[in-house]
């Protein structure tokens, strides 16, 4: 089914974006007004969309692998809560 961290933040996206490409959120933007000269719908329809964008980027790029090999070091100390070994004092 879902594996991994990643792919719950992509779905969590995905229903995000229905969300707020859905009729009662996006009535709120239906109003006689503008921003710099572009009516108002059609400007939070296009940056809505571009967070969107930006949002699904930063999760591609997010580096997943990283946490994979942190936690392929070792193994034993994260199983079963187990708390790592204290660090040695320094001098």
């Amino acid at each position: 089914m879902l594996k991994g961290l990643g792919s719950q933040r992509l779905v969590a996206l995905f229903a995000g974006g229905w969300v707020l490409f859905n009729f009662p959120l996006l009535g709120l933007w239906d109003r006689d007004a503008t921003v710099w000269g572009i009516p108002l719908f059609p400007a939070a329809l296009f940056l809505l969309w571009g967070g969107l964008i930006a949002v699904l980027a930063w999760l591609m790029e997010w580096p997943e692998d990283r946490l994979a090999d942190r936690s392929e070091e070792r193994p034993d100390d994260r199983a079963g809560g187990v708390p790592p070994p204290p660090a040695p004092p320094q001098e």
